[in-house]
């Protein structure tokens, strides 16, 4: 059973195995998520658990005027279980508490999770050529309509 709880500095370990898995080479680093877990009045981040595995992640930074999804992962081998969806929805829930926009940047080439954030309402407006440093692959920008 998957329960999401709030990230803590002690899930650090298994997000940066996480985050090796599915963003190398372009992987946030420790220090950026202790930095991230640090800023509590405009940051938020989640873990999906089973039991006491962390199976996926997520991130969302949110000021009065708008949000934006940080990050968003779920490990490969729990893939297309909801998760990713669940985690979405609870990002989601914290911005509408706080920013009458969302925002959030997802790979040119990632379709899924396009498809992903399309059902949950976001539409695309616009590209960020070479978004992502090291590989150097674009981002598609895309807003909750």
């Amino acid at each position: 059973m998957i329960e999401l709880r709030p990230m803590t500095r002690d899930d650090l370990t298994a997000v940066m195995v996480l985050e090796e898995e599915l963003f190398a080479p372009d992987t946030w680093t420790r220090s950026m998520y202790l930095e991230e877990l640090s800023m509590t009045d405009t940051r938020s981040y989640t873990v999906a658990v089973d039991g006491d595995e962390v199976v996926g992640y997520a991130g969302l930074i949110a000021y009065p005027d708008e949000a934006h999804v940080a990050t968003i992962g779920v490990t490969g081998s729990r893939q297309g279980e909801g998760i990713g969806g669940r985690l979405l929805d609870a990002l989601l829930a914290e911005a509408d508490r706080r920013s009458p926009v969302v925002l959030l940047e997802v790979r040119a080439t990632d379709e899924a999770t396009q498809g992903l954030y399309a059902r949950r309402g976001f539409v695309p407006i616009g590209v960020r050529p070479h978004y992502y440093p090291l590989s150097g692959e674009d981002a598609l920008v895309m807003k909750r309509g």
